[in-house]
């Protein structure tokens, strides 16, 4: 039997109600609940207790005035402090318990550690930068921001591919992969069985026989229902060296909730790609789901490549012993594409960073456009800074659209989402449904010139809680490629207008003010 037939084998046991009941995800399920049960319990003992009472009272003022004055999102801090008012008891167990815990400490110096260390392996070409300066100061600004908190400076001689499906960057991504030579990195936040991961698979297998490096690593919820537990063990049996990134525990963490939502694919150091498309046979319309998914990614070739190396061997490294040695999969000769042209950045973030660099990026395309800014995300979950930029930007003349799925793969997401629609419509944003189905793209557009595609949604989650990647690109003509690909979006897409966020039944609009108290969690 094949190393593929083996490993995409599903699990034959009892169905049904026995299934569900001894089911990872509801023994999962069972373990929060009894956790939470857990923290009202000793939150009802302290409330009644007289001597705790005063002490919760105290932690109480304490506590208020910390997150008062603490330099994160203001939003979040103000969900934080209603809590704690309003559940005194509750709010200051949990506030203690999820946001000062020793090992995210730890994460964040090791994180510190790694990115300060990586600074060293690549050096910004100072002619790139002089020539920005002359095109573009803002631009300019951008990149040297970006390289200064993620160590990914700016490059030429990059070839950009969009890859407009799921099933464009399937068939591309088979190819690529059977080219390799020295190493193939995988990082994505999905891995699923299926059609999908057993061809990547089989490549990947056929490539270790041939001597290349291969290394995968996937975010640790995907043991939860997509991977079979302890599937790294069964990778690295393979000769794949695998590890899943915050394997899922049912114990409340901070850590728990900063998933890795990367999707990176680097070949020898040569080829590169991101975007929102995941391994699983949804994503290349394989399955259907919520309709047609929607989904988009660039492939890099040349230069630019590098920093997705990094961006890689940085996260890989988060959880080693000793940090490795980056120059041998850095310092690589790569030829300089014939179609190279423009400016091609790539950049990660993380929500242990001092700062918000995707969140950074997407404000400074909101803030520097002048005809138009063209939006796809899956989800809209926004703060005042973003929100009000938006509004301006409309105010100011610029064409700005923003397209939202049709069908959505949470309705308590989408409940959400168009409680911000009436809004930013007023302002003069134009908002957009995708009629055909789900949209999972990531993606911004602004006066033929800048774009960015990566994995970062407009939502709290992806913007201050998750390990996120992107790519920015400037003067390259794939950018004319990926508006025209917009442009269909939209004629498949129905305009929002303020009449329909109106006539929305009572219910549901009650339901969207509820959670929008909740809406930094989500």
């Amino acid at each position: 039997m094949s190393a593929k037939r083996v490993l995409s084998q599903k699990h034959k046991g009892k169905k049904g109600l026995a299934a569900f009941l001894f089911s990872r995800f509801f023994l999962f399920g069972l373990m929060v609940v009894l956790q939470v049960l857990m923290f009202v319990f000793f939150a009802y003992n302290a409330s009644v207790e007289k001597n705790l009472n005063y002490v919760i009272m105290v932690l109480q003022f304490v506590l208020i005035i910390y997150i008062a004055n603490d330099k994160s999102d203001p939003t979040m801090k103000l969900v934080w402090i209603m809590f704690i008012m309003f559940v005194p008891a509750i709010g200051c167990m949990m506030y203690l318990y999820f946001m000062l815990q020793p090992g995210s400490l730890m994460l964040k110096k090791r994180l510190e550690h790694i990115n300060l260390n990586s600074g060293k392996y690549l050096d910004p070409d100072q002619n790139i930068y002089n020539e920005l300066q002359i095109l573009d100061k803002q631009v300019s600004s951008l990149t040297k921001y970006v390289y200064e908190n993620t160590g990914c400076p700016v490059y030429k001689n990059t070839d950009v591919t969009y890859l407009e499906s799921g099933e464009k960057k399937y068939g591309i991504l088979l190819d690529e992969l059977k080219k390799a030579k020295k190493f193939i990195f995988l990082e994505y936040f999905i891995i699923e069985q299926g059609e999908v991961w057993d061809s990547v698979l089989e490549v990947l297998c056929e490539k270790i026989r041939e001597g290349v490096e291969v290394r995968v690593m996937y975010d640790g919820l995907c043991s939860l229902s997509k991977l079979p537990i302890g599937y790294f063990k069964k990778l690295r049996e393979l000769g794949i060296k695998s590890k899943p990134f915050a394997p899922a525990r049912p114990f409340f963490t901070t850590q728990q909730n900063n998933r890795d939502h990367r999707k990176i694919l680097v070949i020898d150091g040569k080829v590169a790609f991101t975007g929102g498309i995941n391994l699983a046979d949804e994503y290349m319309n394989i399955v259907e789901r919520f309709g047609y998914w929607k989904d988009t990614g660039v492939m890099l070739k040349g230069d630019a490549v590098r920093s997705f190396t990094l961006l890689f061997l940085q996260m890989w490294n988060v959880t080693e012993k000793n940090i490795e040695g980056y120059s041998r999969y850095l310092n690589i000769a790569i030829p300089t594409p014939e179609t190279a042209e423009g400016y091609v950045m790539g950049y990660g973030d993380d929500p242990y960073g001092k700062e918000r660099v995707g969140e950074s990026v997407y404000l400074h395309m909101i803030n520097t456009s002048t005809k138009y800014l063209h939006i796809v995300s899956p989800y809209l979950v926004i703060d005042n800074v973003m929100m009000s930029s938006l509004k301006f930007a409309a105010k100011r003349g610029v064409d700005v659209k923003i397209i939202m799925p049709g069908i959505p793969d949470k309705e308590y997401a989408y409940c959400l989402a168009r409680t911000y629609y009436a809004e930013l419509i007023e302002a003069g944003v134009e908002i957009y449904e995708f009629t055909p189905g789900f949209t999972h793209a990531k993606m911004f557009i602004s006066d033929d010139e800048k774009a960015t595609v990566g994995t970062i949604n407009l939502d709290y989650r992806s913007l201050f809680l998750h390990f996120e990647d992107g790519c920015f690109i400037y003067k390259n003509k794939v950018i004319n490629r990926i508006e025209e690909d917009y442009q269909k979006m939209l004629s498949a897409s129905k305009r929002v207008s303020l009449m329909d966020c109106r006539n929305r039944p009572t219910y549901y609009k009650i339901c969207g003010m509820l959670l929008r108290l909740l809406a930094p969690l989500m």
